[in-house]
């Protein structure tokens, strides 16, 4: 197979969650033990960190990668799902995985892929374990795919777990109440592991305190540490956003910048900074000019994309993957301050959604573009325009994100804001989110989370 043929192999053969949803979700580890002893336990031949929660654990491993790399480290970097090409997903000092390799490690291993009939997540998991183990990572940073106890990220046994934010998404899968959610997150502690949790929300920090203390796992809550707040909104020009950082009360890394944007990062870096001071104490030299540079470089370092990304100017055109009622509601928060005479948004999103609970989240005075992206999960731009309409959106659908977005761009003024966003997967099907040819565009690579 060609590397378009395998992708087909594993999109088509393979259940895979975040085109069909629940269908592609195994509980348990079976499979995922199966592979990794096939293939001679790659997961036992590098260190790693665990990164589990709601929101924030897609920039928090792409900070904490950052940094590493700053500091000197080879650093692996698993994360999910992917924009525009799957080798996104697993990178090695922020270099994508390569084609061919892909193409090699499919075809060589498909035979057993036939026997054991792993799902998409499994097998993207044994295929970034066996290529961090080949490359002889210092360290990987490793994201979970969905939950914890039974994400198939969850045979390593890392140096540290890091916990973030802790709210309400694919409860049919994890519980409908917040502690149930948090078990299944904690279900990523292991006997005698630090583990970091990033925000000390009332609701679910008993059940961390409990599984901590079964595991006999030192247990830090990093907004007790760390605090993080930004002085001044984004740099348009450069992307960075100014943050006051303390560290049990006092100054910390005075005049910090961070190259991600969004207002919720001040809610991630408590949890990154205690992580990286748990690595530290297990010998890693992490030098203060590391993390400067970690924090200010994070979208050049390891490519990330799709975060508060400003991707024009006059209008301005912002993008951000922010889906669920935490997540959304605060990139809502942030755009209402950005100087606009009308806000233009662009949404979409997919069929497992709580939609009437997103819909309350979006401005009434907003004019609406509905599109949906182009996988099987999506849900139909015209049932999203009426459910839209019925709640006193104003809007109609477009056949596509592209058209979508370019109706936005076209009746919108200069003094205008231009919002896409609603999931991921309209997220990737922006096409100047990757373009870097010319000035409105080169804001995508530096104002991302």
């Amino acid at each position: 197979m060609n590397y378009a043929e395998t992708l087909t192999y594993l999109y088509e053969q393979l259940p895979m969650f975040q085109r069909v949803g629940a269908a592609g979700f195994k509980k348990g580890l079976g499979n995922t033990l199966a592979l990794a002893e096939a293939m001679q336990h790659p997961e036992r031949k590098f260190r790693s960190v665990h990164v589990a929660g709601t929101n924030g654990k897609g920039s928090s491993s792409h900070l904490l990668a950052a940094t590493l790399q700053a500091a000197g480290y080879k650093v692996g970097l698993y994360t999910s799902p992917h924009l525009r090409e799957f080798t996104e997903r697993i990178r090695v000092n922020g270099q994508e995985l390569g084609r061919e390799y892909l193409v090699e490690w499919v075809a060589h291993w498909k035979t057993l892929f036939e026997k054991i009939q792993p799902s998409f997540f499994e097998m993207c998991v044994a295929l970034a374990f066996s290529y961090f183990a080949e490359q002889r990572v210092d360290v990987a940073i490793v994201e979970v795919g969905l939950g914890g106890r039974f994400d198939s990220t969850n045979i390593i046994t890392p140096l540290v777990s890091l916990i973030t934010n802790i709210s309400y998404d694919h409860q049919a899968l994890l519980g409908n109440t917040l502690p149930e959610i948090a078990g299944e997150k904690a279900g990523i502690i292991k006997p005698g592991v630090p583990v970091v949790v990033s925000q000390s929300q009332p609701e679910v920090l008993g059940v961390f305190e409990r599984e901590a203390a079964t595991k006999l796992a030192h247990l830090l809550i990093a907004d007790q540490i760390y605090q993080a707040t930004f002085t001044a909104e984004p740099d348009l020009e450069t992307g960075l956003r100014p943050v006051a950082i303390t560290q049990h009360g006092r100054p910390y890394l005075p005049n910090a910048e961070l190259g991600l944007p969004g207002d919720y990062q001040q809610q991630n870096l408590p949890g990154v900074l205690a992580t990286l001071d748990e690595l530290r104490a297990l010998g890693f030299r992490i030098t203060e000019a590391a993390v400067r540079t970690g924090l200010r470089q994070v979208s050049q370092l390891t490519g990330l994309l799709g975060r508060w990304s400003i991707i024009g100017r006059r209008p301005l055109v912002v993008c951000d993957t922010g889906h669920n009622a935490v997540g959304l509601g605060a990139v809502m928060a942030q755009l209402r301050r950005v100087p606009h005479q009308r806000l233009h948004l662009v949404i979409g999103t997919v069929n497992d959604k709580d939609v009437a609970g997103m819909l309350a989240l979006l401005p009434s005075e907003g004019i609406y573009y509905f599109c949906a992206a182009h996988i099987p999960r999506a849900l139909p731009a015209e049932d999203l325009a009426q459910q839209a309409t019925n709640l006193g959106l104003n809007g109609r659908p477009y056949g596509s994100v592209a058209e979508a977005v370019a109706a936005a761009r076209a009746a919108a003024n200069p003094d205008d804001v231009v919002f896409v966003g609603g999931s991921t997967f309209v997220v990737a099907e922006v096409d100047e989110l990757y373009l870097t040819g010319n000035e409105d565009s080169k804001a995508g690579y530096k104002s991302v989370r």
